[in-house]
């Protein structure tokens, strides 16, 4: 599939990646956001990176300017999407939120569109039957942050076209992504996997079992993880984490999926995670610091 016009829908952290590896490969990018702020936030992350790998001589300033060339910021969702070859929906992992999205981006998109959702966990044949392009749809689950990490998840429901998930694998590819395929099953491989392990990580912390910081340094140096799980928990998102892990336990009717009790607090007190400066760890120096 020749790819040109990139439109992804939600300008928080995976969106502004994806928008910015789409700049950074060469298709004209449009990131839109149904907030101004978050719109204006999340392109002032992405040239906050490419300024940060100038800093570092990983980057130079003529690639930012071609980059930036590639990259526009739109208000209006159907200006947006408008002639665009690929739609990547990014907003909160609220499946009535994400079923009506795709039922406004198969009457705005065009015809020929793949339209993908990077949900790391919600079921993707749901959010395709609520169109009547379902074949359409597939689940494309970027990693956090999108422009260092080079995995991406392509989730496949009953529905979903070979051809999409051809076109799919071609993108991935495209981006610099090393692509896998898997069922849509609740969790998927990634997340499934994931959150348990940084579940039981937080178990571990909560019952002084080793501090975080010697129990991410286990996991690191004696699996050769490249990053702690409750670090990453904390990167990712906890409330992302817990809304993952409730799903599993309601999918799977398996009570040992649910969310540490300790992971629940955090949530409830507003400490999610990087984002919000506080999680596991204390981040609001800019650094991870240990709580």
């Amino acid at each position: 599939m020749d790819v040109s016009t990139v439109a992804v829908i939600g300008a928080g952290t995976m969106g502004a990646g994806i928008a910015q590896v789409s700049a950074q490969t060469g298709w004209n990018t449009r990131l839109y956001d149904a907030f101004p702020e978050g719109l204006q936030k999340g392109m002032d992350s992405i040239h906050a990176f490419w300024d940060k790998g100038i800093a570092r001589g990983k980057t130079t300033e003529q690639q930012k300017s071609e980059w930036s060339i590639n990259l526009s910021a739109c208000e209006n969702m159907a200006e947006a999407v408008s002639g665009a070859d690929l739609v990547i929906e990014a907003v909160p992992e609220n499946m009535d939120l994400k079923q009506d999205l795709f039922r406004e981006l198969e009457t705005l998109s065009p015809a020929h569109a793949v339209l993908a959702t990077n949900t790391s966990g919600l079921p993707i044949g749901e959010i395709a039957d609520a169109t009547d392009c379902a074949e359409r749809v597939i689940g494309m689950h970027f990693f956090n942050p999108v422009p260092l990490m080079s995995l991406l998840e392509l989730v496949r429901h009953d529905s979903c076209s070979d051809a999409t998930i051809a076109a799919a694998q071609s993108i991935g590819s495209a981006m610099g992504k090393e692509t896998i395929l898997v069922r849509d099953v609740p969790g998927f491989a990634t997340s499934r996997l994931g959150v348990v392990l940084g579940n039981e990580a937080i178990r571990m912390l909560a019952e002084g079992v080793a501090s975080a910081s010697d129990i991410d340094t286990a996991m690191r140096l004696g699996y050769r993880h490249p990053m702690g799980p409750l670090e990453l928990s904390d990167l990712v998102g906890l409330d992302v984490r817990r809304d993952i892990l409730n799903n599993l336990a309601e999918a799977f009717d398996d009570e040992s999926y649910r969310p540490h009790p300790m992971l629940d607090r955090l949530v409830g007190a507003g400490d999610l995670g990087k984002k919000t400066g506080k999680g596991i760890y204390d981040w609001t120096s800019g650094e991870k610091v240990e709580r």
